[in-house]
């Protein structure tokens, strides 16, 4: 059979066909618009706890639900371990997480530091010029020296976008504000209102609805804090802890109520019902520009009970924690929604020391008298330079010396330094004593750079005493007097996680110590405004969805 032709005319149409098919694919593609560059985020919600640490987290992932911890861990970025540097409380840690610096920098060592003149400690932040609201308290940012997150968030928009705080402690309330915000509200453990300073502006509804309204004081009476759920469902815990439930009230007989309130999984309940009000009434990243809402929270060991090992309660204020942070994942994403925002989880160190040991255990233990301490330091000096008041005072590890005297009488401070140092050094319960003049040439502890770089020198004292572990610091006149409540010394790292939750972002774990300076620059970089001017430290480069 011969072998069939094949048709010139089919196979012409066929390739005009398929030409005409191409060109039309390059031209609809050609037609399409470019892919512009995704919207900048709406909301920012930066939510700092206060005794955060990765081990609990992780301890108690299987108890958690699916929007609390668990969405940031699986979703987002995970950081374990943010270090902080020695020496740095909440308050100093909030400072260095919004600005990017160090305290040497930013100006803010401690919650409390030293005033030489009146002798006596003194809230960091606090400003006599400016007055209270719901609160005699006065307190603004100026002792806070460079700009933070809430203040370039603000900028970024002109001022049309809105950043407000909430927190039980004011201090961290009005870092968490910066000097640009909106608002910044605090518990007063006088009153229980939640108060502010004129030195801000807005009292949003939600404020004044708590304040004028159903008060926190109305309600504290009939409020219990109790397990959320049977104690064999508590991870780790000895069989004795399973026995007796643990039962926490705040009646009006007690004058610490609100102060002890504050430090509770009630009080970061409270804190959260407000956030979410304002999320919900101030129509928050809904309105064409970025806004912020900082809260804070506490899960440090609560010091208000009566048992000296509070696992449970600590366990406790985890899982309620993670249900008021799901409440606040979901409230996002029920207003701008989840890709249109920013949500970040930071820890800050727990206050240290606690309740002492049981006698029974044999913990090796004593009692630093600080008091004590200063009369014998000042006896000593008066040996070698003559009469004078030569030790002005003691505050949180730190001796003053009077320099007015030493100035007077031309002394060297260094020299006298060192004389001090070495007869502070030889007494009970001391176990190393640091010079100002070695910290600040980086001569000091097992940190050098990073104590140097913690440590404020118009704050600081003229001698840093390290105390052993285990013995007690008390500052009254009688050893015995207060013999149970004085704090007792704990080596303790300070180092916290962080997990952030944003949608250009894809979910990764960093397992490398990272330092606390990176996430104030990391955080503006995905917002994509410019970092607080006293960062150095670069961003976290982090994977980005594809």
């Amino acid at each position: 059979m011969p072998a069939r032709k094949s048709n010139p005319i089919s196979s012409r149409l066929a390739s005009v066909l398929v030409v005409s098919l191409a060109t039309m694919g390059l031209l609809a593609h050609a037609q399409q618009p470019a892919k512009g560059p995704s919207q900048r985020p709406q909301l920012v919600v930066g939510i700092f706890v206060e005794g955060l640490t990765a081990d609990y987290i992780n301890l108690l992932r299987d108890n958690f639900g699916k929007d609390g911890f668990n969405r940031f861990i699986r979703d987002g970025v995970s950081i374990e371990n943010v270090d902080f540097g020695p020496g740095i409380d909440a308050t100093a840690a909030t400072a260095m997480l919004v600005t990017g610096a160090a305290p040497g920098v930013n100006g803010i060592p401690a919650a409390r530091v030293w005033d030489s003149e009146t002798r006596s400690d003194y809230p960091i932040l606090l400003d006599p010029a400016k007055i209270g609201n719901f609160t005699d308290e006065t307190f603004s940012p100026g002792a806070l020296k460079v700009s933070t997150v809430s203040d370039e968030v603000r900028i970024s928009d002109g001022g049309l976008g809105l950043v407000h705080s909430v927190a039980p402690d004011a201090q961290v309330a009005i870092i968490l504000a910066g000097h640009a915000g909106n608002s910044g509200f605090w518990l007063n453990e006088t009153n229980g209102k939640w108060c502010t300073s004129t030195f801000y502006r807005d009292v949003p509804a939600a404020i004044a609805r708590r304040n004028y309204g159903v008060t926190l004081a109305s309600r504290l009476d009939t409020l219990a804090w109790t397990p959320s759920m049977a104690l064999d469902r508590y991870p780790d815990l000895p069989e004795y802890k399973k026995l007796y439930p643990f039962r926490h009230t705040f009646p009006s007989r007690e004058t610490d109520r609100f102060k002890a309130f504050k430090t509770s999984a009630p009080g970061n309940r409270e804190v959260a019902a407000i956030g979410l009000d304002y999320i919900n009434s101030l129509k928050l990243g809904t309105r064409g520009v970025t806004d912020m809402l900082n809260l804070g929270f506490n899960v440090s060991p609560y010091q208000y009970g009566r048992d000296a090992d509070n696992r449970i309660e600590t366990m406790d204020a985890y899982l309620r924690l993670d249900s008021d942070i799901a409440n606040i994942v979901r409230a996002v994403e029920k207003g701008p929604g989840m890709a249109n925002s920013v949500i970040f989880i930071a820890g800050t160190p727990a206050p240290t020391g606690g309740k002492r040991d049981e006698e029974r255990w044999n913990i090796p233990s004593g009692q630093f008298s600080p008091r004590k301490a200063t009369s014998l330091l000042n006896m000593y000096l008066m040996a070698i330079h003559g009469n004078g008041d030569y030790v002005n005072g003691y505050h949180n590890g730190y001796f003053f010396l009077n320099r007015k005297l030493l100035k007077d009488r031309n002394i060297d401070e260094s020299s006298i330094r060192r004389e001090a140092a070495d007869f502070l050094a030889r007494m009970s319960g001391v176990s190393a004593v640091y010079t100002l003049d070695d910290i600040m040439a980086r001569r000091a502890g097992d940190e050098p750079l990073a104590l140097q770089r913690n440590t404020s020198p118009v704050h600081a004292g003229d001698l840093l005493v390290m105390v052993n572990p285990g013995w007690e610091i008390s500052d009254s006149a009688d050893d015995e007097v207060n013999k149970t409540q004085n704090p007792v010394v704990r080596c303790v790292a300070t180092t916290s996680p962080v997990y952030i939750l944003a949608p250009t972002v894809d979910a990764q774990s960093i397992d490398a110590t990272v330092d606390a300076r990176a996430i104030a620059p990391t955080v503006t970089r995905l917002l994509r405004i410019r970092s607080p001017n006293a960062a150095s430290v670069p961003s976290l480069r982090l994977s980005s969805v594809r």
